[in-house]
């Protein structure tokens, strides 16, 4: 795990932090299933979303295993997150559902399964911010 080195705290602004965002971005947003992730795609502020950054919230359940490997989950996702700005617009909130163990992947192996579908990603991104009442073509989409 030493490719995991944290680079810094991951701060308030860049996290989807309360229930009921997640709830939202969970019943609205847009899905990207890729084989050990479903990603969740919102636009939560399509008038402030320029400035805003995009945000992030994972979830992952005993399904995963125990806690030391939900855990590890999170901070691999995170660390991916960090790794990929160029898949998050501004203003977008993501929600990650760790849907299987991550036992054997590495920091590698995440950012390589999110560029796979970076396609998807970005047609479902597009489709979240017109949901939203902006124009695709805003943000570079």
């Amino acid at each position: 795990m030493g490719e995991l080195r944290p680079s810094g705290r991951f701060p308030p602004l860049r996290r989807v932090r309360s229930r009921r965002d997640f709830l939202r971005i969970q019943s609205l947003g847009r899905r990207v299933t890729t084989p050990h992730f479903l990603l969740l795609l919102w636009v939560s502020n399509p008038t402030g979303s320029a400035t805003a950054p995009a945000r992030l919230g994972i979830t992952a359940s005993r399904r995963v295993g125990g806690a030391v490997l939900r855990n590890r989950a999170k901070r691999l996702v995170r660390e991916a997150f960090r790794a990929t700005p160029e898949l998050w617009f501004p203003g977008l909130s993501l929600v990650v559902v760790v849907r299987s163990a991550l036992v054997d992947m590495r920091l590698a192996d995440v950012v390589a399964e999110w560029r796979a579908a970076e396609r998807a990603i970005r047609r479902r991104a597009v489709e979240a911010r017109r949901d939203r009442g902006q124009s695709p073509l805003a943000q570079g989409g």
